[in-house]
């Protein structure tokens, strides 16, 4: 499944529209689906989206550790 399927059912399962998410990303609802239909986002893109989907967005390493990816780490 491709991020952006993830996304979408993501926003699905919270009851959450497109029209929001673009809001939160400070972008038009063109630019959103624009960037669905390419599946094109940045990490700072999925670092947002994770917080508005109030998600987890992480690296699990095969040893069991997970480094959380959060707004405190973008720049």
């Amino acid at each position: 499944m491709s991020v952006a399927n993830k996304i979408r059912a993501l926003l699905r399962l919270n009851n959450k529209k497109n029209s929001e998410l673009a809001a939160y990303l400070e972008m038009t609802p063109q630019s959103l689906t624009n960037k669905l239909n390419r599946d094109s986002f940045s990490a700072e893109d999925l670092i947002k989206i994770a917080e508005f989907l109030e998600c987890e967005l992480s690296f699990d390493t095969k040893d069991g550790v997970k480094i959380l990816l959060d707004t405190t780490d973008l720049r």
